[in-house]
Formats: structure tokens, sequence, C-alpha cells
């Protein structure tokens, strides 16, 4: 910076000592600082830091894709110009990138310059690390006297090594072989006596935290808000139902298991959870791509949770503060309908999953039965409609569903369980729970030919159903048209739908003890 030369100056600059002159240059610069930018600049004092409040305010965002968003706010009593600011309490996974930062009270008057995540926690590996080659202390017990006294060395190992592969920011440690210090100038292995460190040493903290370069327009007391994205935080859906009345009809509970792994508690947070399938940016090998149930309070029997629309996803609003501790799952009602209309059905699927491997083929095209094994189990299904007719009418989200019936004694056993993905309103729930004991099937291939040189495929098949139960019972066959996708069925004694190119549907009825056939001609062109 350039100062004119004055006469005033001349006399005076000969006269200060040269740490006043120092002095003045500084604050002379600050001053036209000041008049250039209109904000007054002061030079933060780095001894010492504002520690922001405690939250007085929290709003927890929940995704079922293992991330959160957490809004909070606090109050910080800032000085006038730069200060640091020190906010503790924030989730050990915070994305520090994520950040939000705007002041409540003071809109425009409150900014942030610099932001640093400090996680370097203190730990026996790291503190030894930073003493490597220092004095340290050892306490020894003389055993004579019973006495304790201290002898003074240097540090030369720690007898800890990081662990090959482990993360460079947060190395993991293994056991090396033991410390390493020089006493009373000798090298001592395993060096007897208790250490003590004189201070603990700097850029160790006690829990992870966020640190702030802030500039204040005005001193005083200032509201901010603090919005950031946080991993750790998950919620899931669980539900249980209760078959009635010879299958007839079920009794759903919804339950969201909500899991706080992110190191931070929630006090009297408001809670939101969002369902959905959110697009996020995943980073994979650096390239982008004790339960606790928790009652409502009071008598109000009306849901916990109100849903309505977030762009193409469903958010769920909980109705009352939750506390969601670190280190805690706790499970609260989402949805929960009594009497829903439901069915039992049979599906008998020979070939299961393994015609895609032989769909559109050229390989097994022209091939009789390509090692076509005969599945005999028949699945067992229960089905009812997400309909608000029923007591439910609300998108469910993702999630297991258990299933129980009760026994001849009225106790509830547990009889299966599947998953449902996201299902809107009015869509049918179909829930897979086992296989049935008492019926079998059994399907073969009874002629085979071919034609045109090939480019046309004739077969037929055989599916035999066996009833052993004491009632009759329907069953759903379900074949696979996988040779070519234009085809036509010839003959079949049976009535079929076509559901979509590679499913068709016959149903049929079985007898107590008894047995039904079908039998069918399909022929494939090309």
């Amino acid at each position: 910076m350039y100062i004119p030369e004055t006469s005033l100056w001349r006399s005076m600059r000969f006269r200060l000592m040269p740490s006043m002159m120092a002095a003045l240059m500084l604050c002379l610069m600050g001053r036209a600082q000041e008049r250039w930018l209109g904000v007054p600049i002061l030079m933060p004092d780095t001894s010492k830091a504002v520690r922001a409040g405690d939250r007085t305010r929290v709003d927890l965002t929940v995704y079922n894709q293992g991330i959160s968003l957490v809004r909070e706010e606090r109050s910080i009593t800032l000085p006038q110009g730069t200060s640091r600011v020190v906010l503790s309490g924030i989730p050990e996974t915070i994305d520090g990138t994520s950040l939000h930062f705007a002041s409540i009270s003071d809109p425009g008057g409150v900014s942030i310059l610099e932001q640093n995540y400090q996680y370097d926690l203190v730990n026996q590996e790291k503190l030894l690390e930073r003493y490597l080659g220092r004095e340290v202390e050892f306490v020894r017990l003389n055993e004579e006297t019973k006495r304790e006294f201290s002898v003074s060395g240097r540090l030369l190992s720690t007898g800890f090594v990081p662990l090959a592969g482990s993360f460079i920011t947060t190395p993991a440690y293994e056991y090396a072989g033991g410390m390493v210090a020089e006493i009373g100038g000798k090298v001592e292995l395993n060096p007897a006596g208790g250490l003590l460190l004189p201070d603990l040493p700097g850029g160790l903290v006690l829990r992870p935290q966020l640190e702030w370069l802030v500039n204040s327009t005005r001193p005083g007391v200032k509201n901010v808000e603090i919005s950031y994205i946080a991993s750790g935080l998950s919620w899931m859906c669980d539900y249980v139902a209760l078959l009635e009345g010879g299958d007839t009809s079920v009794d759903l509970t919804g339950w969201v298991t909500l899991t706080n792994a992110c190191g931070s508690s929630f006090k009297r947070a408001s809670l939101k959870l969002v369902a959905g399938d959110v697009n996020l940016v995943r980073k994979d090998k650096g390239i982008a791509s004790g339960l606790e149930r928790a009652d409502a309070e009071g008598d109000d029997l009306r849901p916990q949770f109100t849903q309505t629309n977030l762009f193409e996803y469903k958010l769920y609003t909980m109705h009352r503060p939750a506390d969601v501790h670190d280190n805690e799952t706790k499970q609260l009602e989402l949805v929960s309908a009594r009497h829903v209309a439901a069915r039992r059905i049979f599906v008998y699927d020979a070939l299961q999953d393994q015609w895609r491997y032989w769909y559109h083929n050229t390989s097994y095209r022209n091939q009789g039965s390509p090692g076509q094994p005969s599945n005999p189990k028949v699945g067992v299904f229960v089905t009812f409609r997400n309909a608000s007719a029923s007591g439910l009418g609300m998108p469910l989200p993702k999630g297991k569903v258990r299933v129980y019936k009760r026994d001849s004694d009225g106790r509830e056993q547990f009889v299966g369980e599947d998953l449902i993905d996201h299902t809107p309103k009015d869509e049918e729930i179909r829930l897979m729970l086992g296989n049935a004991f008492d019926i079998v099937g059994d399907r073969r291939q009874t002629d085979f030919r071919t034609f045109a040189d090939g480019h046309v495929v004739e077969e037929t098949f055989e599916i035999r159903l066996r009833n052993h139960k004491r009632e009759q019972a329907t069953v759903l066959v379900t074949e696979h048209p996988w040779r070519w996708s234009q085809w036509e069925i010839l003959r079949s004694n049976t009535a079929w739908t076509k559901v979509d190119p590679t499913t068709l549907h016959f149903p049929v009825a079985v007898p107590k003890d008894g047995e039904n056939v079908v039998t069918y001609t399909i022929r494939y062109s090309w």
C-alpha cells in the first residue's frame, strides 16, 4: 500500500519505534480497506472461538435410501467483524459440501467465509503418533517402597501401524509389537509404567465438529438456520398381517422402523419420511456412480402420519415431535386397517424363472426338451387391494410383510413373509408366503415337431395337478412361451388367458383328493 510522503509523516517516522510503526501501518491499511469495501475488516482472534448454542429446533426428513436432510436452528453470539465459530453436536456422517447457512434474525448481515469439518477424534494411536520423537513421562512403581516415581524418555515407536488399505483421512491401526522408548540413554522395548502426556495435541477433537470463519456486520445474538445432508439415518417399513375368516380377510399394521447411526441425537424433532426412488450420485471406488415402540400421546386414535405428495415421491409427516437418539432403533405406527378383504390363491409355475435363460436363444430354439426340469411345488399367495374402502388407501412404502394366522387353539402362528415394493392406492398387493404342502404338480412335454426347415415348431405339454386336501382347490397354472415372440395356441382342454407375450394363465379346479390335467399345443414360427 502506498502512503504519501508528507512533512508530518517525515517528522514522525524517525521518532517512532519500529514496532509502533508496524502497528500504525496495519491500522492505516485496515482503515483504507474499510473505505474501499464499505465494511469494517477486523482480524479474528485465533486464540478464542465462539461456541454455537444447542439446537432450539430441529426438523428431520429421512429418506428410505439411507440419507436424511437435517434442518436445525441455533443461536450464536457474534462480535463485529470476523470470528471463529465452533458448532458441536453434529452427525459424524455429515456431508460438509451439502451445508446451507442462513441468518434468521439478521439476513444479509452474517456470512460464512470458511468452513472446516474436524473429525480427527482422540484415540490412543493418534495421541502417541503426535508424541513421536518428543519427551514423555513414565510413572513406575518401586516394588520395595511401594511408592510411585517417574522417569522421562523419548518416544521412538508407538507400537501401532496404520492398517493396510484403510483410508488416509481416518486410518485404522493394528498392533505392531509394542512401544519403544529411549530412557536414560538406553532403548527400552515395551517400557514399564504408565505413560503420561503433558497435553492434548492440537488438531484432535473429542467429537466431530464444524468450525467456521464468520463475518458479522453487527455484534449480538444471531438466530441462524443450518441445513445439511447426513447418512446413517434411515427408515424402512415393516408390516404385520393377521389372516382371519378362512383367509378371506386380513388385519394389517404398518410400522416405520427408524434407525439412527449418524453419531448425533435429536430431541423433539419434527419428523418427515420420504418414500420413493430418489436418484442419488453414489461414489464407488472413486467413480461417481433395543427396539423401541413409540406409542401415541394421549387417547388420540387418529393416524400418527399424514401423507402428502413431494415431487414424484410420497411424504409422510408425523403429527408430534419425536426423540431420535443415537444408536437407537425406533418403531412408529404408520398405518392400520382391520378386516381388509383378501383371498388365497395357488400358483403352479413349472419353469419359474429358468425360461429366461432360454428366451429367444437360437441354440435351444429347435431342441425338443432343453433340460426343462419340472418343478413340483405349488406356491401359495395371499392378495388384497390397497383401497380406502377397506381402511387402507394410503400409498404404502416398500417393506417386508410378515403374515400370521391363528391355529386351532386360537394362538397366532407365523405362516410366511414377503417383500412389497412402493404400492400406490387402489393397487393389488400379492404376497408369496410359501409352497402348499398338499398340492403337487408335474409338467411334461408329450410331443415335439418341426416344419418348414426348422422355421415352425409345434409342441404339446401335459400338466398334472394332484390335490390331497379335504376341499377343492383352484390352481392358477402359469406357462411361458419362450422359443419366439410369434406363437399361437392350437389346442387346449382348458380356458386360458394371455397376460403378456411370455405369460399364459390356465385356471384349474382340482377336486379334493383328486387330479386334474391340462394339455395344450403351441406353435412357433419365424
